[in-house]
């Protein structure tokens, strides 16, 4: 599970936008664009919405390991969309902050593009909580007391 954190980091630094700002004195002092600052939210919400596919996904796919079905399971893939999710974080920062590198200091009143970042750790929960609703959607949905495990 924890490949799947390198596409999804990959994925975040590409889609998430950067927030541009002016440079508003001699010391490089940076100015925020009106509205810019939104971005700071546009880029902790694609990385919420791409982690919380993530976990449906591995929710379901661990549903369809029949002869596997049950809490253990349950929680090593819960435990594993967390791990995965923490370090895609951490990767998307550092891809973002390369993708959007300043090679040389900017002129006075220039605008320029600062890296997308993600400022809240909470967000980590939502992979958990896709794999969850998923998973328990599943085993309601089926109804019986082995989970369906038994083939026969």
């Amino acid at each position: 599970m924890t490949l799947l954190s390198f596409p999804l980091a990959f994925a975040w630094s590409r889609l998430a936008p950067p927030e541009r700002v002016r440079i508003v004195d001699a010391d490089g002092t940076q100015g925020a664009l009106e509205l810019e600052s939104w971005h700071r939210f546009d880029d902790l919400a694609i990385f919420g919405f791409l982690l919380l596919g993530l976990g449906i996904v591995v929710g379901v796919v661990v549903w369809l390991l029949r002869e596997r079905r049950g809490p253990v399971v349950f929680l090593a893939a819960v435990l594993g969309v967390a791990l995965a999710g923490a370090l895609a974080m951490l990767l998307g920062v550092g891809w973002a902050n390369s993708h959007y590198a300043i090679s040389s200091p900017p002129a006075l009143g220039s605008v320029i593009e600062l890296a997308p970042r993600l400022e809240s750790w909470w967000v980590l929960l939502t992979g958990p909580l896709g794999v969850s609703i998923a998973y328990s959607l599943l085993a309601t949905w089926n109804g019986r007391d082995d989970l369906g495990r038994r083939l026969g």
